[in-house]
């Protein structure tokens, strides 16, 4: 039995291009990524979205417009914890960008995203979100640079997958 820890990731977009961040301590050292972490007692996981945006590169979004575009849960060969990951989009934000201690942000035209410097499944279920397709993805790695398995299910609703699955 896995034992589930709730965390957030946000992508912001404009035009034809997504921030990412390169994390430059702790888990996920090394690679591009969204913005997120860990939701924090007391605090709903848009909250805990827009609050590690906020802390990760400085811009701030409005929780009302945060698009919750998947659900993923991720799982290492060897490790008991579930890490259950709650994604979000918008491209609406003020504030100014900057690199923390943590992160070290960019933006990327899509068709210039690193995945050779990024975690294996986004190559996978980046183009659902890039054809606005809301999903639900199931990886499983061996180490951080091998999927051992993986499912990708295309959602009508974000709302009508948390029924179906009731968390």
């Amino acid at each position: 039995m896995w034992q589930r820890k709730l965390y957030t990731l946000v992508f912001l977009r404009k035009e034809n291009q997504i921030l990412l961040g390169f994390k430059k301590r702790g888990f996920g050292v090394n690679k591009w990524n969204g913005f997120g972490g860990k939701v924090e007692p007391n605090e709903s996981i848009v909250e805990a979205a827009a609050r590690e945006l906020k802390e990760e590169c400085n811009l701030v979004v409005e929780i009302c417009d945060l698009k919750h575009i998947a659900h993923m849960e991720f799982t290492f060969e060897g490790e008991p914890t579930l890490m259950d990951v709650r994604v979000y989009s918008t491209n609406k934000f003020t504030g100014t960008l900057k690199e923390t201690e943590e992160m070290r942000p960019k933006w990327f035209i899509l068709e210039n995203i690193p995945y050779d410097q990024m975690w294996l499944d986004d190559r996978l279920w980046f183009p659902y979100m890039f054809k606005g397709k809301l999903v639900h993805g199931r990886f499983h790695f061996l180490g951080h640079d091998k999927i051992l398995n993986y499912k990708i299910e295309e959602l009508e609703s974000m709302e009508a997958h948390y029924n179906k699955n009731k968390m």
